[in-house]
């Protein structure tokens, strides 16, 4: 069986991964071609490393605690290769008004479970704290219908807590507009703990006692390990690492691979899929998988199936850019202990974070240097994000000038702008997905994976890459009881 994967991401390369790997498992023999249409594989995982520094252009860590990853790296051998952020420091910060102040220690979930730490942080007034004890009295909601995560944050702790504690952690993750995200398609843990425990703060408080509880059980090897006890992991040459060990693999294992190959456009045919190029040469697949941004799959797939095409290109994306930029230690006039700061949506900034990469990741950076990124654009304003490096790099130092008051030239700098590359999950989405889902049934031998569907973190990805596999391999080994019964 004959499959084409389009899009060489993480993942596109982590489903054909699994499919030659499951294939190989159960005894199917099965053909894998990777067709991307940039000259590099990875997608929006691009890994830097010069001059001693070592540059993520995109995401610069995966979530510990969904598996895939973890799983996947594993596979790879890579394990002793992983690093957990810096333990020697834990603080990030709120930037209001250009002022960086501590986000208050003691959430879960991004909830205060511990009301010390929050009683004395000036994040916010007294009347807005006491607002946020309001949880404990307010019914949950009855209404089962979605909510922006705006609006249902705002209506259990307030717009305070909403605009510069809770909001900027949750919706930052999207680049999004917090009162257009969906509630239930970005973080339904919430709403579920509402239900479940008749408050955030009381079901954090209860999720807290949980997790203290298996920290308990813990081994001594897995407390003593640095990347156990942290959120976030990565290699310590960075996620390219993990990148380069896939496409080791797959092409010792007989993938073909392919650079530069955009695809133009599909046609169902009575064997499958017929993969047109943009240079007009032809593939023809089995079973397709297309692991590429919602709208570019919504183009190609015009002539498979209309009303599959126009959903996919309804699905809403921002364009993003990261500037690092490396600075000598002594240029820097604040002390860099934490991993640095988010800026409110409510700043009006097109800047939404910068990281302090050497301090929230070992060996990043020469002991003289230290190296920040700047990521720049919102979905309420990535129409006006420019394309010019050295506009991005003056937006970046503008920042940098009033929050840090940095005013030396930056010693280097790399910019990396992602037109279109952060999926919005708006009102809508979940049903949206539902009626996708329901249109992929008449072509069983096509998927979608990536992060425009149901997680846009790494280990999301790699997890759509997974259920593919297991959906299209369970096709084929059907098809080939069937062939040999009929042989029989």
């Amino acid at each position: 069986m004959k499959f084409v994967v389009v899009g060489g991401g993480i993942a596109g390369l982590s489903t054909a991964y699994y499919l030659n790997k499951k294939a190989a498992d159960t005894g199917q023999s099965i053909d894998i071609t990777i067709l991307e249409s940039a000259d590099y594989w990875g997608g929006k995982i691009k890994t830097t490393i010069q001059e001693g520094f070592i540059v993520e252009g995109g995401p610069d860590a995966y979530l510990v605690s969904k598996p895939w990853m973890r799983s996947l790296v594993h596979d790879l051998g890579l394990e002793t290769d992983l690093q957990g952020t810096n333990p020697n420091f834990s603080s990030t910060y709120i930037s209001r008004h250009g002022v960086l102040t501590a986000i208050p220690s003691g959430l879960t979930m991004t909830i205060p479970t511990e009301f010390g730490p929050l009683i004395k942080s000036k994040l916010l007034s007294w009347p807005q704290k006491i607002r946020m004890g309001f949880d404990f009295l307010i019914p949950a909601g009855k209404d089962n219908s979605d909510e922006s995560l705006a609006g249902f944050i705002t209506r259990r702790l307030g717009h305070a807590a909403y605009e510069y504690l809770i909001g900027p952690l949750l919706s930052g993750i999207y680049a999004g507009d917090g009162q257009r995200l969906s509630l239930q398609s970005t973080f339904p843990i919430l709403r579920e703990i509402e239900q479940e425990h008749g408050g955030l703060i009381k079901g954090a408080l209860a999720t807290r006692r949980v997790r203290a509880d298996l920290a308990k059980q813990k081994s001594s090897q897995e407390k003593n390990d640095q990347s156990s006890r942290s959120i976030f992991e990565a290699p310590i040459s960075g996620l390219g690492t993990i990148v380069d060990a896939l496409v080791r693999q797959l092409k010792n294992s007989g993938v073909e691979m392919h650079l530069n190959s955009p695809v133009d456009n599909i046609v169902e045919n009575k064997t499958g899929y017929l993969v047109i190029l943009l240079d007009k040469s032809k593939i023809q697949a089995d079973a397709l998988v297309l692991a590429t941004p919602a709208y570019v799959s919504g183009k190609i797939t015009q002539k498979i199936s209309r009303v599959l095409a126009d959903e996919l290109k309804q699905i809403e994306y921002a364009s993003t850019a990261t500037i690092s930029l490396a600075y000598r230690k002594d240029d820097i006039p604040i002390t860099l202990e934490g991993y640095g700061y988010i800026v409110p949506e409510n700043e009006k900034s097109m800047v939404l974070a910068c990281t302090w990469t050497s301090s929230k990741w070992q060996h990043r950076a020469p002991d003289d240097y230290a190296l920040l990124r700047v990521f720049v654009g919102r979905a309420q304003k990535h129409e006006s994000l420019p394309h010019d490096k050295s506009a991005l790099i003056a937006i970046a130092r503008t920042e940098l000038k009033k929050t840090m008051k940095i005013s030396a030239e930056p010693a280097r700098t790399w910019v990396f702008r992602w037109e279109k590359a952060m999926p919005q999950y708006n009102l809508g989405h979940s049903e949206r997905l539902g009626r996708i889902e329901t249109e992929l049934l008449n072509h069983p031998r096509l998927a979608l994976v990536g992060n425009g569907y149901r997680g846009v973190g790494i280990p999301d990805c790699v997890h759509s890459g997974i259920q593919a596999a297991d959906k299209l391999l369970s096709i084929s080994q059907k098809e080939n009881i069937y062939e040999l019964q009929k042989i029989n």
